[in-house]
């Protein structure tokens, strides 16, 4: 059997090593985001609009509930990094140990609490009465999904952290497909809806995860040393939860931000839900390539920040922001040119399709303030500075509350309000992350107390004093 091969990105070329680790996670994350197609496409063209709207109108706090988890699953990735980059064998062995009591704890606190808690806040986000209904059986199950989830995300992002990017997709592709084959065999087949369309995520989530342990353990010295005798040290519990945390607020800020925006679009009707759910589908999409970047970016800048070469995670932050212009501008052509073709993909009413082709217009120019939230917000992140992650969170939430609130107030623009939000809410994002990147706070890695302490001092970035 050929011997499991870890990446070292302290040495060679940083544009290679991230297109290189890129490749895999964009294959990865299409496939990802095919099988959540599918199963818009599949609910929108067989079940119809109302069951689509249902299921974007659980989109969001979908996203709030895994989210909670999935910051701890890159919390773990993160000091795996660190520890690779600084040569320290045994410190990795005691992440990956207690990162298994961490992720497990945690993840079915959170499912308990998102089965119970789903229902009441679709209710508080006025969702359509003609949706609501399927709104909570498909949320409910699909919860249920968030214990594999946030397992098989702790070890792709171990496996990550040591610079293999090519394993975890081989899982997301077995994953993607059998979800795929699920969805149409439970709504074609057996009729099921959309509670068919969420047993078919959740079981394929499960799988994915049972798949990717049996590997790491049969395959990976790190793993293989701890087999049998996984003992949690209690330093690097507290170390992932510090560097965990502030990552699962973020992205829960993120969420919350998001909800306030669908609470927005349910006032408007069900059918600029459902071209709000074509849209977000389509974003989803479109941002793959800015988080597979950012993921390979979060590892190279992790390894060598561990290592200490400042000069080499610079080197690394401009080339990849370089790579996000290039594809930003390919995707805004493509948005104006084909917006009505793609909306056709999934749904058939004109009224939609029109409404949706517009909108991909009015959010596509907006395409590389996204991209780069993604290039120095994951930077900063695989540097150990995730506190910052909370600010950046903030900005997100208070950007959708307040742009969509004064649109809504002074009545601009309409129901077109809420795609011109996200626009701007893209574009003030962006440049309180690059701010903090000029900054230069994320220097410091993840030190001592007193280090901790002073990058709490360098909130307000340099530049800005001056």
């Amino acid at each position: 059997m050929q011997k499991y091969k870890m990446v070292d990105m302290t040495f060679g070329s940083p544009l290679k090593h991230i297109l290189v680790f890129t490749i895999p996670l964009v294959i990865g994350n299409l496939f990802q985001q095919l099988y959540n197609m599918v199963d818009s496409i599949v609910v929108g063209q067989y079940v119809g609009k109302t069951a689509l709207a249902a299921v974007g109108a659980c989109g969001s706090m979908n996203f709030l509930f895994f989210s909670l988890s999935f910051g701890l699953s890159n919390g773990v990735g993160i000091l795996v990094s660190h520890r690779f980059g600084a040569k320290d064998d045994e410190g990795i062995r005691k992440t990956i140990a207690s990162s298994f009591y961490v992720l497990s704890i945690v993840s079915v606190a959170i499912m308990a609490i998102a089965f119970f808690l789903a229902p009441v806040l679709l209710r508080l986000l006025d969702t359509p009465s003609t949706i609501i209904n399927d709104s909570i059986a498909y949320i409910r199950v699909t919860c249920l999904g968030i214990l594999g989830i946030t397992l098989y995300n702790g070890v792709a992002a171990t496996l990550r952290a040591l610079g293999d990017s090519r394993t975890p997709l081989y899982f997301l592709i077995f994953s993607s497909i059998m979800n795929i084959v699920l969805d149409l065999v439970l709504v074609l087949n057996f009729g099921m809806g959309v509670v068919g369309v969420a047993l078919a995520t959740i079981i394929s989530q499960y799988a994915s995860a049972i798949i990717a342990y049996i590997y790491a353990f049969g395959r990976v010295q790190y793993f293989k040393d701890i087999k049998g005798n996984i003992r949690a040290d209690q330093d690097y519990i507290k170390k992932e939860i510090r560097l965990g945390v502030p990552l699962s607020l973020q992205s829960s800020m993120i969420a919350i931000s998001c909800l306030v925006l669908q609470g927005v679009v349910n006032s408007f009707g069900e059918n600029v839900v459902a071209a709000f759910t074509i849209t977000s589908r389509v974003e989803q999409l479109v941002q793959q390539p800015y988080n597979s970047i950012g993921t390979a970016l979060m590892t190279y800048a992790g390894q060598n920040i561990g290592a200490r070469k400042i000069d080499r995670v610079k080197k690394g932050f401009w080339q990849s922001a370089g790579i996000v212009a290039i594809f930003s501008a390919v995707m805004v052509a493509v948005m104006f040119l084909f917006g009505d073709n793609i909306s056709r993909i999934f749904v058939s009413d004109l009224s939609v399709i029109k409404m949706s082709s517009m909108a991909l217009r009015i959010t596509s120019p907006f395409y590389l303030a996204l991209g780069m939230i993604y290039v120095p917000r994951s930077l900063l992140n695989g540097c150990g500075d995730t506190g910052f992650a909370m600010i950046n969170g903030i900005t997100e939430v208070a950007g959708r509350i307040i742009f969509s609130n004064v649109f809504l107030f002074f009545g601009l623009f309409g129901f077109w309000s809420v795609w011109v939000t996200t626009s701007a809410t893209w574009a003030l994002t962006s440049i309180v992350c690059m701010m903090r990147f000029f900054s230069g706070v994320w220097k410091h890695g993840i030190e001592s107390e007193s280090g901790r302490r002073r990058r709490l001092k360098l909130v307000v970035p340099k530049a800005i004093i001056r």
